[in-house]
């Protein structure tokens, strides 16, 4: 059973129905006992980082994650939820992510013809080994929302990265952690195979 991480964000049923469309088992909860059992965790999230933190407190799922994450469950980020794994964001002045990986989410940087937020499809280079992205092959292309992007402290967690402005770290992999900046419940044929390999592990 996939267990979708309930804070109340906005694409949680988008990613519910693409895993029942792939024939999994998903259900969206903020039940802690349901999150330590399931067999893979995905925290999806659109909206802002700040507001984000407070809705995990709130519900008290930080300490929740952190122990998902602890026993070794596979988990996988999305888009806001890939950014909340880390330390610190330029959305929300003095507010601590999660911490889980290390590294800051910046602002897109301005740059003349490009419109921010980042809407569309980029195609990703992909680093070749990666779980998340077996049988994908590089420069696939993805689809993007988003304002914010990652800086990973350590370039060994990157798994793929797109440009747009700069170089964005677009998904990260370490140990049973995997993020993704893009929405693969939105990419299409890409994205569905994603998460069938997330689904897999």
């Amino acid at each position: 059973m996939i267990a979708i991480i309930d804070y109340d964000a906005g694409n949680l049923k988008s990613v519910e129905k693409a895993l029942h469309h792939l024939g999994e088992d998903a259900v969206i909860t903020r039940d802690k006992q349901l999150l330590m059992n399931a067999d893979k965790v995905i925290l999806p999230g659109v909206g802002s980082f700040g507001d984000a933190m407070s809705k995990l407190q709130h519900y008290k799922l930080v300490d929740a994650i952190r122990q998902v994450v602890e026993k070794g469950i596979p988990f996988l980020g999305i888009c806001l939820g890939l950014q909340l794994l880390f330390e610190r964001s330029d959305e929300s002045d003095g507010v601590e992510g999660l911490s889980i990986l290390k590294g800051e989410i910046l602002r897109i940087p301005d740059c003349e013809g490009l419109k921010i937020p980042h809407m569309g499809w980029n195609s990703l280079s992909i680093k070749p080994g990666t779980k998340l992205f077996h049988g994908i092959s590089d420069q696939a292309y993805v689809y993007f929302v988003h304002s914010y992007y990652l800086k990973a402290t350590d370039e060994k967690d990157v798994a793929a990265t797109t440009n747009y402005s700069t170089l964005i770290h677009a998904s990260v992999e370490k140990d049973n952690v995997y993020a993704c900046q893009f929405h693969p419940e939105k990419s299409s044929e890409v994205g569905l195979k994603i998460l069938k390999n997330f689904a897999s592990l």
